[in-house]
């Protein structure tokens, strides 16, 4: 049974889009969700060139399983019990520290992700379930900070429409011990679906995200584990160069506890790959003075007062577990 939070909260959504332009997507071709194409992006190219195994994991950030982690989520009511969602992209803490600060302002994460047009959820309100992850870093097993929505290029509502819709989106932890960010990224089918993970959703999320934020084509199925990626992003007057390296060993190329396998799996091929797509962050060029005002004044209106009407209603339990 829907709450009566959630059920006004996609109600107000589903009116919002009605308002927007009518776009429709094959869900059941990833392949074909759409890019968002960011203002002044300058691809700087790619390369594919062997690099050095590592071994024990660099300060940028320590392997969960070292320390009684899991590369895995933790996603409660799963059949069979036990499945997660793997984390398969990392932002390291050798990136620019206004890149680890969870902010739009300052060049801060959350504006980094949306050079690949990804932004908190609709309305400012989670519907879903709460995953949660233990990144060896002696916290335990702890919440997601927060689900992030591909926008279709409408930074405002564009979430609402991922919601429905579905497409890229991702949950991402901080790691206590070395303030990196550990992102579990997939694309998702429409909600009349459930928000299942659509056929090999795990590796073309991971590599839909790499290539937004490099301007970059990734091919899934060429991937190993000596892949790197350059290239960057601007967003707000803020230019990110992205360094990636694809890592093997944090995972299993594997469909083993891996949620939604049944749906994942394609051509016979296992539901993940086994890589996990590690970025470090630079930014190169900033506007020549920032302010929250700046960002403001450029929202709509309705953008702004939207969320103000949901703070009176208490929060409720949502059915949608796998948002």
């Amino acid at each position: 049974m829907v709450s009566s939070r959630s059920s006004i909260l996609l109600l107000i959504a589903s009116q919002l889009l009605a308002l927007l332009p009518s776009t429709s997507y094959v869900l059941a071709s990833p392949s074909k969700w759409p890019d968002v194409q960011p203002l002044e992006r300058e691809i700087l190219g790619s390369a594919t060139s062997p690099r050095p195994k590592l071994g024990k994991r660099a300060s940028g950030y320590n392997n969960p399983a070292d320390n009684g982690g899991y590369m895995l989520t933790i996603v409660n009511g799963t059949y069979p019990a036990g499945l997660g969602e793997p984390l398969n992209v990392i932002l390291s803490a050798d990136s620019d520290k206004e890149v680890l600060v969870k902010s739009t302002d300052e060049g801060g994460f959350l504006n980094y992700m949306l050079v690949a047009g990804l932004g908190e959820e609709c309305l400012g309100q989670h519907l879903g379930s709460i995953q949660e992850a233990n990144l060896g870093d002696n916290q335990g097993n702890v919440s997601e900070v927060e689900e992030l929505r591909y926008n279709y290029g409408n930074p405002y509502i564009g979430t609402c429409q991922e919601t429905f819709n579905g497409g890229l989106h991702l949950r991402y932890w901080i790691q206590n011990t070395t303030n990196a960010y550990f992102m579990a990224v997939s694309v998702e089918m429409d909600l009349n679906s459930g928000h299942d993970i659509v056929s090999n959703g795990y590796n073309i999320g991971r590599d839909q995200l790499i290539g937004n934020l490099t301007g970059t084509t990734i091919e899934t199925k060429n991937l190993t584990n000596t892949s790197t990626f350059s290239g960057t992003g601007t967003y707000m007057n803020y230019t990110y160069q992205t360094d990636v390296q694809y890592v093997s060993g944090l995972l299993k190329n594997s469909s083993d506890d891996i949620n939604h396998y049944i749906t994942v799996e394609e051509d016979g091929l296992p539901a993940i790959d086994g890589l996990v797509a590690v970025l470090t962050v630079k930014i190169t060029d900033r506007p020549p003075s920032s302010g929250a005002w700046s960002t403001i004044s450029g929202a709509p209106f309705i953008a702004l007062l939207l969320p103000l009407l949901f703070t009176s209603l208490s929060p409720l339990s949502s059915p949608f577990s796998n948002f």
